[in-house]
């Protein structure tokens, strides 16, 4: 509604050989994303007041803060007229027993929307909306890496995690 400045990304993409439902365990199996995504400082999941909360700190590169993310998420697989179609809902909580770390901006405006589902042969047709809003002065050198390069990297390094799944 009003005039911010900030990004909302939508994206479209495929994931070629990737079944959906290999995309989405690798996508929601946290403990696996530490070990393939090298912007992952911490993560991990925990219940707060019976909600499972996520923690998750993301490298940025020097001289700017870390920033890190406290949100929730749902992940619900759908029968749209015969498509299996899984969506995940991401947004961004606030939780009292996960305080702020000092040195590190905590993005409190998170919101994301993944849907994904068979391209008809062996891989994914992927659907995301993604906005957040990283607090402090983000220099626009980053702003166009994270569009140009930085998402189409992470789809490569999420097929790449795909391949190396097995659980």
């Amino acid at each position: 509604p009003q005039q911010s400045g900030l990004y909302e990304y939508k994206i479209f993409g495929g994931l070629a050989d990737c079944p959906p439902k290999l995309c989405v365990d690798v996508y929601m199996d946290l403990d696996f994303r530490k070990q393939w995504d090298q912007y992952v400082k911490e993560l991990y999941e925990k219940k707060y007041d019976g909600e499972k909360v996520i923690y998750w700190e993301v490298k940025y590169p020097f001289p700017l803060s870390n920033r890190d993310y406290v949100y929730i998420r749902e992940c619900q697989e759908m029968d749209v007229d015969g498509r299996k179609i899984w969506v995940v809902l991401a947004q961004s909580v606030s939780v009292p027993q996960c305080p702020e770390k000092p040195g590190i901006i905590r993005v409190k405006s998170y919101k994301q929307s993944l849907a994904i589902e068979s391209d008809g042969k062996t891989g994914s047709k992927v659907y995301m909306y993604y906005f957040d809003n990283p607090g402090g002065m983000i220099p626009s050198w980053l702003v166009n890496w994270a569009a140009k390069s930085g998402v189409p990297t992470f789809l490569k390094d999420m097929q790449k995690a795909c391949r190396n799944y097995s659980k």
